[in-house]
């Protein structure tokens, strides 16, 4: 008999006890023994968990009984729950975590700790979708040249509902957070940081890359407008926020931000709260994982199937790989070295001449124009002018915007987003 520990019976924590109990015989067969939970560590005993479980406000009565096998670590947090897990591992527990912010902090520190005790997180990213384990596993016989993903449901919930029915920014997170789908404070979720803690993870899978949400380009969905949004089904693109990890001859690009791509793409046609990743491989090509991003039972799923590939030993090193990969030689690119294509919304007079000098300011930083619109509604003598670049660096466009604001013509905030193709 396998006994568990649950540190944190919150939604997902009470849906983990629930399915090793409800579905223990199926569980049973698949992982060839019992599992059972023995006790779970809550904050407050007072509150209703739905569950039949003994309950300890008490984490050490996890982490420190001998009789325990596996920790499950659902609290959220990043330092306490680091330290609870670190004791768990010296104690020589295995430790199932669902926790993308302690991963994003942490993840390489853990391994250390972890050698060949197990430590398993396939929740910690895109919920119920078995991305890590596609990764660490599947794809192994591949060098991994990119990977794309709607890892943040709220977010494209938001973005379908702005594409589709014209909704505002304003009106449609009031109704995310009506629905539960965003927080009272959302900016964790619209502003991009969560999806960059489950970048994190995956860029450390696919290239090995040590680095914080700090050391990365992070950009939220706050200030897409509707004209943003018609020009991008003007010209056929979708809008979604992707966490984008790329390859290139010099090192890696991690970056998350709201981004144009190509409604014939099949991650443009995500919609609403589902999640889904794109892994591009060296022999594989493209595949395509897609599924529920959040939720008690999603998320649960994943913490079980993890708890079962430990009980069957079915478990390697924790990010999978033995020494560096790619040589050891893979950097973080700094965000200035990024490249993409741009797409560019300003306002500026409505007279002759002011296209020439745009295209001559881009002309300048060898930024070629590949795509343009102006919006035909004049207010205060200024119109918007919308344009795409071909592909250039980061810095380049930086510095072409810093130009704009310097011309005569070009008035307000100068908006940019990335496309990718």
């Amino acid at each position: 008999m396998i006994k568990i520990g649950i540190l944190g019976v919150g939604t997902v924590g009470a849906s983990v006890a629930n399915i090793l109990e409800t579905n223990a015989d199926i569980i049973e067969a698949r992982a060839g023994k019992k599992i059972v939970v023995k006790a779970g560590v809550v904050k407050n005993l007072s509150k209703d968990r739905g569950v039949s479980i003994t309950l300890s406000d008490n984490p050490s009565d996890i982490v420190d009984d001998p009789e325990i096998d596996i920790v499950v670590e659902l609290m959220g947090g990043v330092e306490e729950p680091y330290e609870l897990v670190k004791k768990a591992l010296q104690n020589g527990k295995a430790v199932v975590t669902a926790n993308k912010a302690l991963l994003a902090y942490h993840r390489y520190e853990l391994q250390e700790i972890a050698g060949n005790i197990p430590l398993m997180y396939e929740a910690s990213t895109a919920g119920g979708i078995p991305i890590i384990g596609a990764l660490r596993n599947g794809l192994t016989a591949n060098h991994i040249e990119s990977i794309q993903g709607i890892m943040n449901g709220t977010t494209n919930y938001m973005l379908t509902k702005m594409i589709n029915e014209g909704a505002l920014y304003d009106e449609i997170l009031k109704e995310a957070q009506e629905l539960g789908y965003a927080e009272a404070d959302p900016t964790f979720d619209v502003g991009g940081f969560d999806a960059s803690h489950k970048l994190l993870i995956l860029a450390s899978i696919a290239y090995g890359i040590d680095a914080k949400p700090e050391d990365i380009l992070i950009e939220g969905i706050q200030k897409i407008t509707a004209t943003d949004v018609d020009f991008a089904k003007e010209f056929g693109y979708e809008i979604k926020l992707l966490g984008i990890a790329k390859k290139t001859k010099n090192g890696v690009e991690l970056r998350v931000h709201p981004t144009m791509i190509p409604s014939s793409s099949m991650i443009a046609k995500v919609d609403g709260v589902m999640n889904a990743v794109s892994v591009v491989g060296d022999r594989v090509g493209e595949t395509m994982y897609y599924g529920a991003g959040a939720g008690g039972d999603a998320t649960a799923s994943a913490v079980v199937a993890d708890i079962i590939d430990i009980v069957r030993g079915n478990h390697g090193p924790m990010l999978g790989y033995k020494k560096g990969l790619e040589g050891g030689g893979l950097e973080l690119l700094s965000k200035e070295n990024i490249t993409t294509n741009y797409y560019l919304r300003m306002e500026v007079d409505d007279q002759p001449g002011v296209l020439a000098k745009v295209t001559n300011s881009l002309d300048t930083f060898g930024i070629s124009i590949e795509s343009m619109l102006q919006k035909p509604h004049v207010e205060d003598g200024h119109v918007k002018l919308l344009f795409t670049t071909h592909k250039c660096q980061e810095a380049k466009i930086e510095e072409a915007i810093l130009a704009f604001k310097k011309l005569e013509c070009v008035h307000g905030k100068i908006a940019m987003m990335r496309i990718e193709k």
